[in-house]
């Protein structure tokens, strides 16, 4: 992708997610939108229980940091313990951090970073107003991570790198800030076939976590050379039910669906 198309869907993704944060939720979901089927959009709580969360994952953070952005449960992955400190690429309102800063305990920490300033801004009241102290948020994009090497044992990431237009360079500053050891606990869209043509030139669809979609081998790939190890990308069928909700009529749960990824710096 050349650096202008590039720098265009950040734009695009960041006007999208702005606009999330000033509203304070997705109201459908992942879906642009145009695409929501009803006036009925699903409440975050509700999306983010069918995601995989619990009752008491879902009240047990700030009001107003579930913004029911999901694909699924990077926490259900992580098997953060205490002590550990805890990387959340593309943070948003802060929901996966509020629920890791619990798992870490106070000896633990948690960086959140978001490119979006409006969701940064939501972030930090989130903090200030739960009084949690074992998290931060950094404005910064995952491509060019603001956190020194070797510092985090584990990165979590819910739906976020598929909208980055470089994964590969994503993956690598992964690497870079991970200790020996560290390991990646993400959910996000993967391809499962190619994607028509008509979808990937939809910037609405890339900034709704559609058109910019890896398929499962190129994000094996990017992992490898990034230095990963023990690789595992499980794509979860059952989540195209959910996908299906995002754009109704247009059959991108042909295309894509949710995955858990897996994978360890050596």
């Amino acid at each position: 992708m050349s650096r202008p198309k590039k720098e265009k869907v950040r734009q695009a993704v960041r006007k999208r997610y702005g606009e999330i944060a000033k509203a304070g939720t997705a109201g459908c979901g992942c879906a642009p939108s145009s695409c929501c089927a009803s006036g009925k959009n699903p409440a975050p709580e509700d999306i983010s229980l069918r995601l995989g969360y619990s009752s008491d994952d879902v009240s047990s953070v700030p009001e107003g940091a579930n913004m029911g952005l999901g694909c699924g449960n990077p926490q259900a992955i992580a098997s953060l313990q205490p002590g550990e400190t805890v990387l959340d690429l593309g943070s948003g309102g802060g929901f996966d951090c509020f629920l890791a800063a619990r798992a870490v305990g106070e000896s633990g920490h948690v960086i959140g970073v978001d490119m979006t300033p409006e969701m940064m801004s939501k972030a930090r009241e989130n903090a200030v107003k739960a009084g949690v102290g074992n998290v931060e948020f950094r404005l910064g994009e995952i491509e060019n991570l603001p956190v020194a090497d070797n510092s985090v044992h584990v990165i979590i990431s819910n739906c976020v790198i598929n909208l980055s237009p470089d994964k590969a360079k994503v993956y690598k500053e992964a690497f870079r800030v991970l200790k020996k050891g560290g390991r990646l606990a993400i959910s996000d869209i993967v391809a499962t076939a190619p994607l028509p043509e008509e979808v990937k030139r939809d910037l609405a669809l890339y900034a709704a976590c559609v058109a910019g979609a890896a398929q499962v081998d190129e994000l094996e790939s990017m992992l490898k050379q990034a230095g990963f190890t023990s690789i595992r990308v499980t794509p979860k069928d059952e989540s195209r039910e959910l996908i299906r909700e995002w754009a109704p009529g247009r059959s991108i749960e042909d295309f894509i669906v949710s995955a858990n990824v897996e994978a360890v710096k050596p």
